[in-house]
C-alpha cells in the first residue's frame, strides 16, 4: 500500500512543487516511489533510492537548466509502495498506475531496481486500448526470459513487456545506451529485430542522430512510456548503482536525448531506477537522477504552458 512519510507530505519537497493536499486527478504530475530491490542479480541498495532522492529535493529549485521557471507545475508526491510481498506489491502498483493513465495524469516512478518497472508498464497497458511505445535507456537490455530462475527480475523487464496486449512486438521497444548482453538476450536478439542504439553507437553516430532515429521509430505511437536506468550513464557520472558498466553515455548526451524525446513524443509517464545511494557516498547517481527528473518535468511543464 502507499505510505507517505513526513518528507512526502512536505510542500517544500520536489523543489517546492509538492502539493500534498490535492488529489491525483488535480495534479499535473504524480510521483511515487517503489523502495524494492529484491529483483537484483548482483548488488542491492536500490531500495534506498526513493527516500534518498526525495530528501535531497528540498535544496533544489524549480528552474530548468535553461533558467526557466516551472513554479506553476502542480506535483503530488503520493508516497511509496511498500510493506508487501512481491505479488501483492506488484498488483497494487499495476492497479494504481492503470488509474492514473485512465485519468490522463502524467506520472513519475522512482525505484527501486528495474523489476519494479514491470507492474508500472502493465498498469499502462491495462489502461489503454491502443498500442504504445517503450523507450528503454539502460546499459542492459533487460530481455532475459529468466535471470537466475526469476522471470520478474530486473533483467526481465522488457521481456515481460513483450507479453502485454498493447505491445505488438519488438517494434514497440527502442533501446538506448546498451553495452552489455546476457546469453539469453544474445540468442533472443539473433532471432528478433531489436531497435537499439548501443552506447558505442551514441558516441560514433552522435546523440542528435540517435535521438532523431528514436523519435522517427516511436512517433507512430500516440503514447510512449520511458524507463531510465541510471546505469545508462557512465559510472564516472553515476557510481551508485548495482550493476555499473564502463563506457556509458554522458550527462549532456542524456539531457540532449531527453529534450528531443519529450519535445516530439507524447511521454505519458517515466521512471528512474537503480539508484543505490549506499554504493556511492558522494551520491553521484542520486544527483544525476534528480537532475534528469527535474529536466523531464520541465519539458512536461513547457508542453502544459506552465514553463515561464
Amino acid at each position: 500500500m502507499l505510505k507517505k512519510d513526513k518528507f512526502a507530505q512536505d510542500s517544500e519537497a520536489w523543489c517546492n512543487l509538492n502539493c500534498p493536499e490535492i488529489a491525483e486527478k488535480d495534479a499535473d504530475v504524480v510521483i511515487f516511489g517503489i523502495p524494492y530491490d529484491k529483483g537484483v542479480s548482483y548488488r542491492g541498495g536500490a531500495a534506498e533510492g526513493p527516500d534518498c532522492l526525495r530528501q535531497n529535493t528540498f535544496t533544489s529549485t524549480p528552474y530548468t537548466e535553461r533558467l526557466r521557471s516551472m513554479e506553476e507545475l502542480k506535483v503530488l508526491d503520493a508516497g511509496d509502495f511498500c510493506d508487501a510481498e512481491r505479488d501483492e506489491l506488484f498488483a497494487e502498483i499495476e492497479k494504481y498506475v492503470e488509474g492514473l493513465v485512465r485519468d490522463g495524469v502524467k506520472f513519475t516512478m522512482i525505484g527501486g531496481d528495474h523489476s519494479v518497472t514491470i507492474p508500472v508498464q502493465r498498469g499502462v497497458n491495462n489502461a489503454l486500448d491502443e498500442q504504445f511505445g517503450i523507450i528503454h535507456i539502460d546499459a542492459h537490455f533487460d530481455l532475459c526470459d529468466k535471470l537466475y530462475g526469476d522471470s520478474l527480475s530486473h533483467g526481465s523487464t522488457e521481456r515481460r513487456a513483450l507479453e502485454m496486449s498493447n505491445i505488438g512486438g519488438t517494434e514497440n521497444l527502442y533501446f538506448i545506451g546498451i553495452r552489455s548482453i546476457e546469453p539469453d538476450e544474445y540468442e533472443f536478439k539473433a532471432n528478433n529485430n531489436i531497435q537499439v542504439k548501443t552506447s558505442y553507437d551514441c558516441f560514433r553516430e552522435g546523440i542528435d542522430f540517435v535521438a532523431a532515429d528514436c523519435v522517427a521509430h516511436m512517433k507512430k505511437f500516440n503514447k510512449v512510456y520511458l524507463t531510465f536506468d541510471i546505469d545508462a550513464l557512465d559510472p564516472g557520472y553515476a557510481a551508485g548503482t548495482g550493476t555499473p558498466q564502463f563506457g556509458g553515455i554522458t550527462p549532456r548526451m542524456a539531457l540532449t536525448l531527453l529534450e528531443k524525446i519529450f519535445s516530439e513524443l507524447n511521454v505519458i509517464g517515466f521512471d528512474i531506477v537503480e539508484v543505490a545511494p549506499s554504493l556511492d557516498p558522494s551520491l553521484t547517481a542520486m544527483f544525476a537522477a534528480r537532475k534528469l527528473l527535474t529536466e523531464m518535468w520541465g519539458h512536461w511543464a513547457e508542453k502544459m504552458g506552465k514553463l515561464k
